[in-house]
Formats: C-alpha cells, structure tokens, sequence
C-alpha cells in the first residue's frame, strides 16, 4: 500500500457532485471549522425533510412517486390487488399511508423516496450513528445533503476517519451486509508491526472463536512498519482494534482509505459528495 493513498488529494472547494451552490451546499455541506472543532449542526424536524408526514400519504401518490407508473395508473393497480400495505392487499383509493408502513407493488417492496447515495469523508471526533443523543454524527454532517431517509452502511469509530457511504437502497444494503462492503484502512499502531503477526494475520486470526479473514495486508511504503494497509470486508467497528489488540498492539490511526471502487479523490476531510450513476452501476459487480 502506497502512503499515497491514505492522502486526500481534492480540491479546496471540497464540492463534489451534488454539492450544490445554494446555501451552505457550496461548502460540501459540512459544518465544521477544523478536524476535532465541529459543532453540532441543528437537524431538520421529521415534518420538513420527509413528505410522510404524521396524516401519512395517499397510497396512489406513494405508489407514484416511487416512479412506478402515474396516479392514475396506480389506482388501477391499487383495484386489481397488486397492492399490499404491511402484508395485506389495500383497495382502498384513499388509503393514507402511514411512516415505517411497508408497502409492497407485485410483491416488491417500493420507496417514494428516490434511491439516493452519499460518500462523506468522516472526520475524527464524529460518531457514526442515527441516534440524536450521541453529540455530533455523520448524520449532523450529511444533514443538508437531502431529506431522503439515508442510513451509514457498516461504521467506523468515534476517532477512526475516512470514507463512510450512506443509501436509502435497501436492497444494496442488504447485498452488502450479507456479502461484506471491501475497505481498504491506513492504520497506525504503538509499536512497529512483527512480520510473524503481519503473517498470522494474513492467515487468518480466531476472535471469540470466530474467524477473522482480510483480503489483504501489508506494511505502508516508505513508512515505519508500525504503519500497515489492511484491506478487508467486516462492516463492523471495532473488529480492527480487537485484532491488534489480540497480538498486543494498541490502534493509534485507523483512516478508511477506499471503499470498493470509491476513493477519496477530491473530496477534503469532513466534505461529502453524491454517488455518480458509473460508480451506483459498479456496486452491481460486487
């Protein structure tokens, strides 16, 4: 692994594609002033980012929006029965769609939201998480990015950096967590790395009796061999940490350097950028 790589190399700007001009969108959308300074960024109520609100949406509009066919259309497959909310066929023109009701089209689960991807270059000092009562999160960071119902797919620590992707895809969510997201970490230890554990490592390591494969492994070039390159699948948050730790390393940096095909070329420390349709396509051949 080249030290090149654990470098972002974007522009000052940090606007990436969907990264609008208007408003504080011209900046990447971040709120922050320097790495460990970032302030907590006031989200938007439900009722403003989402147009489920509490009176719920017409079934024929739901169905609409999701980009399936027009309303009219939809009423007609409403009365045939193709339509199912939570399980059970709904005829009624008028139904009312309620938030977190699962609404299915010929036994395929839909969304009014358009599908939406986010890369978002975490900074230190930043939880990765949904919950409102953990300080700062990923989700303060992404939170003018749109109101679509994103979600982070696998984490990283409070102090780990680096790339963090966010979707609303579901069925791209569920692929990567039952087949594994590849990532490719820049990590620092205490202590230089033994070249028997780095080999141990390679040929797998047994966690809590599970386990533990990585792709890859090896020492940063031109770097001191307490820094290693470590590419592997587990979403998980602290599998890297327990694997050092394991072999009597403490984890001083962990920085997520790639994500499958996703680098952090042009986009700065804090910044985040929306998904083109080339690299959505690519998820396909994971």
């Amino acid at each position: 692994m080249s030290r090149r790589d654990s470098t972002s190399k974007g522009n000052a700007s940090g606007r990436g594609e969907g990264n609008s001009r208007k408003g504080s969108n011209a900046r990447g959308n971040a709120p922050f002033r320097k790495e460990g300074q970032y302030t907590k960024a006031v989200r938007p109520k439900k009722a403003e980012t989402s147009s489920l609100k509490k009176e719920g949406i017409r079934l024929n509009k739901y169905i609409a929006n999701s980009g399936i066919c027009s309303r009219r259309e939809a009423d007609t497959y409403i009365a045939t029965g193709l339509v199912t909310v939570n399980g059970k066929v709904v005829n009624e023109m008028g139904y009312q769609v309620q938030p977190n009701e699962e609404v299915k089209f010929d036994g395929r689960r839909i969304n009014p939201e358009p599908t939406t991807y986010i890369l978002l270059n975490k900074p230190k000092s930043v939880a990765t998480t949904t919950s409102e009562s953990k300080g700062l999160t990923v989700m303060d960071l992404i939170s003018n990015a749109t109101s679509a119902k994103v979600k982070p797919v696998g984490r990283l620590g409070r102090n780990a950096t680096g790339l963090l992707l966010f979707t609303n895809d579901d069925e791209l969510m569920n692929k990567l967590h039952k087949k594994g997201l590849p990532r490719l970490f820049h990590i620092e230890l205490d202590k230089n790395l033994k070249g028997e554990h780095l080999q141990k490592i390679k040929e797998g390591i047994k966690l809590d009796g599970k386990e533990i494969q990585v792709d890859e492994i090896s020492y940063v070039e031109n770097a001191p061999k307490k820094e290693v390159g470590l590419k592997i699948k587990n979403l998980g948050n602290s599998i890297i940490r327990d694997l050092f730790e394991h072999l009597g390393y403490q984890v001083v940096k962990v920085d997520c350097v790639t994500l499958a095909h996703l680098t952090k070329k042009d986009l700065p420390r804090g910044r985040w950028r929306m998904l083109t349709n080339e690299e959505i396509n690519l998820f396909s051949m994971l």
